[in-house]
């Protein structure tokens, strides 16, 4: 009897020492999704924020170092209208892979990355880790994301993770002649971590996003997705749209969240990013709404994108302000994991 109780203690123990989450940080250096070079320093830009200020966040937690495709910006052979599709593809898949891995060894991915079309790694990682399981996904940022290369005025893929992620080319609003391999790559980057759509419409909740093109109004308009603009969670009460915003999400399991820095305000903060838009919200304001849906314990991975030194007029304001938050909400995590 009394072996019976020590094995079975024993295992309890075992079991309560696996069952135990850590933070591990995945530093994904790519910028091949962008129009603009520089995204990829963004990582070591808050890491030298951290640096400065004698704070060693970064000496406190696991991290990965991702390997990238950077390299293929010196391919002047690009696939219309989604530039660098290909490695944009085997970039995304890289970082699904990490996502899944960690989340499957009980680890919180906390993702730093260049450019957002990172976002589709991620939010595939975790759909690959949990593929039985609901995922909502808060989007902050100044833009839809959600064109697709039938749709895109630029070509780049860094406009288009959210439609990759729901499985939607937006044919209805189709102004691009596609060519068929990118027709090709488009197809796999839908089905990066698992067959079809990671997330669903009623699943997304967008955070002040502001400049968007009309095939993405469209679609935003015929999917129904909510956008909560700055005017409006400050008018109603920053509180009261998180509150709203996880009473709509209940049904999901886990929620990403993905903080593009250009969400914030480019005049208040800085204008260190690939598309600076004005009239955003503050830090503070990020802080609160990144930390009350971390508090709901549903939040599966956080994820940093978009900081551009080579762009910064501040010196390295917007990785000092990008630090800032990922200092505040990373204490929230530790407190809800």
């Amino acid at each position: 009897m009394f072996y019976n109780d020590f094995f079975k203690s024993k295992h309890a123990f075992l079991g309560f020492i696996k069952m135990e989450k850590t933070i591990k940080i995945i530093k994904n250096r790519s910028d091949i999704g962008a129009g603009t070079r520089g995204s990829d320093m963004g990582v070591d830009a808050i890491e030298i924020a951290a640096i400065n200020i004698k704070n060693n966040y970064f000496n406190q937690f696991e991290y990965e170092d991702l390997e990238t495709e950077n390299e293929s910006i010196y391919n002047k052979v690009n696939n219309s209208f989604a530039r660098r599709i290909k490695s944009v593809f085997e970039q995304c898949t890289r970082l699904s892979n990490s996502v899944a891995k960690n989340l499957k060894q009980n680890h919180f991915p906390l993702v730093l990355s260049g450019d957002h079309s990172s976002a589709l790694g991620t939010i595939s990682g975790i759909k690959a880790a949990y593929p039985n399981k609901k995922v909502g996904v808060v989007w902050i940022d100044a833009h839809a994301d959600i064109h697709s290369p039938y749709t895109s005025p630029s070509g780049n893929i860094h406009g288009m993770p959210l439609a990759a992620a729901l499985a939607n080319d937006n044919i209805e609003s189709q102004v691009n002649q596609v060519t068929d391999e990118t027709k090709k790559y488009w197809n796999l980057m839908k089905n990066i971590g698992c067959d079809g759509a990671k997330v669903l419409a009623e699943d997304v909740v967008y955070y002040g996003v502001r400049d968007t093109e009309e095939p993405e109004d469209k679609q935003i308009e015929r999917l129904g997705i909510k956008n909560y603009m700055v005017d409006e969670v400050r008018y109603r009460g920053l509180e009261t749209c998180v509150k709203e915003t996880l009473d709509n999400l209940s049904k999901c399991d886990y929620i990403y969240i993905s903080f593009d820095v250009d969400s914030m305000d480019c005049d208040m903060i800085s204008y260190g990013t690939g598309t600076p838009v004005p009239k955003g919200f503050d830090q503070y304001e990020i802080i609160a709404i990144i930390n009350q849906i971390i508090e709901s314990k549903k939040v599966a991975a956080v994820e940093f994108v978009e900081v551009n030194p080579l762009l910064d007029l501040k010196g390295n304001k917007m990785a000092e302000t990008a630090f800032e938050v990922l200092d505040a909400v990373t204490k929230t995590i530790q407190k809800s994991i």
